[in-house]
């Protein structure tokens, strides 16, 4: 794989293995952070994958006294690493189904995304629910999956003026991104609906819903069933 290794911290560093948020790339980041779990180095403290590459934490104690640059060492392993390591395959992957109701209390910037779109709110629905979507990776707020492959004519800008606290489950779009906000925070997402589903719950194991490599199909369900599936979780 092609990439560039450059230091992040005093004892982290960034893989770049694209310049671009394809699935392709995605697979690639995906591969080598698979490939340096399994391998379970001592000095490694933690990895975080995002669109085009991962950032690597590492204890610089454990190289002590014998080498006077982690770094050198941290990067040329993860050079070997990331040359012997082949993308993953993008034929295997899991399906998520999230139901939401959208619009009204629980979606109430609907008719800002259709109105800034040209569009019907139940336009914005169907173009919004009728795509599946890649998992790229999960940051900002526990368990909050970054979503690819949202239809472009739905693009909407953020909100001028975050809120300062959203519901959890809340469904919303920014430019051309979509996600789901798994716990209460802040957010300046337009919302135009909410799903019903626990998206993040700290003592399972893995603690989120959705993982990276995931797809995850939204398909809308009426404040009825909302309601109905609310209570069942």
């Amino acid at each position: 794989m092609k990439h560039t290794i450059e230091p992040l911290g005093d004892q982290s560093l960034f893989i770049t293995l694209g310049d671009e948020i394809d699935p392709d790339t995605h697979e690639s980041v995906q591969a080598v952070a698979a490939r340096l779990e399994k391998d379970e180095w001592s000095w490694l403290s933690e990895i975080v994958p995002s669109y085009t590459g991962l950032a690597v934490y590492y204890d610089a104690l454990a190289f002590y006294p014998e080498y006077s640059s982690p770094y050198e060492q941290v990067a040329e392993v993860l050079k070997k690493v990331v040359d012997t390591t082949e993308p993953r395959e993008k034929s295997e992957h899991r399906t998520v189904e999230i139901p939401v109701c959208y619009g009204g209390e629980f979606g109430p910037d609907l008719s800002v995304v259709a109105g800034e779109n040209g569009l019907t709110e139940e336009e914005v629905i169907k173009r919004h629910s009728e795509n599946e979507y890649l998992v790229y990776m999960l940051g900002f707020a526990p368990g909050f999956p970054f979503l690819g492959g949202m239809d472009e004519r739905i693009a909407t800008s953020r909100k001028d003026s975050p809120r300062t606290s959203l519901p959890a489950g809340s469904v919303g779009i920014a430019g051309s991104q979509t996600g789901v906000y798994p716990v209460v925070s802040p957010g300046g997402w337009q919302l135009i609906g909410r799903t019903p589903f626990k998206l993040f719950s700290p003592d399972e194991n893995p603690p989120s819903y959705v993982q990276p490599g995931d797809r995850v199909k939204f398909y809308p369900v009426s404040s009825e069933e909302y309601n109905r599936l609310e209570g069942e979780e």
